[in-house]
């Protein structure tokens, strides 16, 4: 086992990594698909210095004595890095951040992301993305794969990809995506007073269920029907061969689907401004 503690700008490089691990309270971290030697660089460390291992490919970057005590770190002093990680494209990474932003591209193993108020982006990830974040907010372009995304508050935009099967869950988020669906792909979203916006081709085949108790409903689709029930309107039907499924079910907020033309380009810029 390799073990570094770094408080200074520092550039390592490894024989190999099958997956990657990485922890940080605040500051930026960015994930890098590369065919070359992976590698690290740290550009900035304040506070406690950062713990970097490599054992069995691997790769683990944390603060030191991270578990002793953050929040008497948080009171004190400032505790931040900014860290550029290149690794192969089919390395798993598990990221957990506080206040830590973190950019992902071109991987095609599975992500998973734990953010308490860091804002993460995603591009040309492939693969199974799994997002669980208090605040922090999810932004993606040139997804292939599929998505599961939990939140209290941070908004979740996705554009120009593929789902082949989308779980959201917010209370009061917002969820956006302009997406193709995948023969037989899942969309399930869920929220409380989060808005929801969804825009699919004009061709795709999928089974339909917008509902909400209090929020506006609205529809491109003139071939979905709306339902009015004692408590929950709603609106369903039948898009295409209707092999997939496209389910949305709010509280309080408004719901919105459009149709893309299939010569339309999809969305390339996914922010949503609060």
């Amino acid at each position: 086992m390799s073990r570094w503690t770094i408080d200074e700008p520092t550039a390592l490089d490894f024989d190999g990594a099958v997956a990657l691990r990485a922890t940080l309270i605040a500051g930026s971290i960015s994930v890098l698909a590369s065919d070359e030697r992976p590698s690290i660089m740290i550009g900035e460390v304040e506070g406690p210095p950062l713990l970097v291992s490599h054992e069995a490919g691997m790769l683990t970057v944390t603060h030191e004595r991270l578990w002793e005590g953050v929040l008497s770190w948080l009171r004190t002093q400032r505790c931040r890095a900014s860290i550029t990680v290149t690794v192969p494209r089919d390395c798993p990474v598990s990221l957990n951040l506080m206040s830590a932003d973190a950019l992902i591209t071109g991987m095609t193993a599975r992500t998973s992301i734990k953010s308490a108020s860091g804002d993460v982006t995603l591009d040309g990830v492939l693969g199974a993305v799994d997002a669980n974040t208090v605040s922090g907010a999810i932004e993606a372009q040139g997804l292939d794969g599929t998505v599961s995304f939990t939140s209290v508050s941070g908004d979740l935009s996705l554009a120009g990809g593929s789902v082949e099967r989308l779980v959201a869950r917010t209370v009061s988020g917002r969820i956006a995506a302009d997406m193709d669906l995948v023969g037989d792909g899942r969309v399930e979203v869920n929220t409380v007073s989060g808005e929801v916006a969804l825009r699919i081709p004009a061709s795709a085949g999928t089974q339909v269920s917008l509902n909400s108790a209090a929020g506006h409903i609205d529809t491109s689709f003139p071939e979905l029907g709306r339902l009015e029930r004692p408590v929950i309107c709603g609106l369903s039907g039948k898009l295409g061969d209707g092999t997939g499924r496209l389910t949305v079910n709010t509280v309080s907020g408004s719901i919105t689907l459009l149709r893309r033309e299939d010569e339309e380009p999809e969305i390339t810029t996914p922010r949503m401004e609060k």
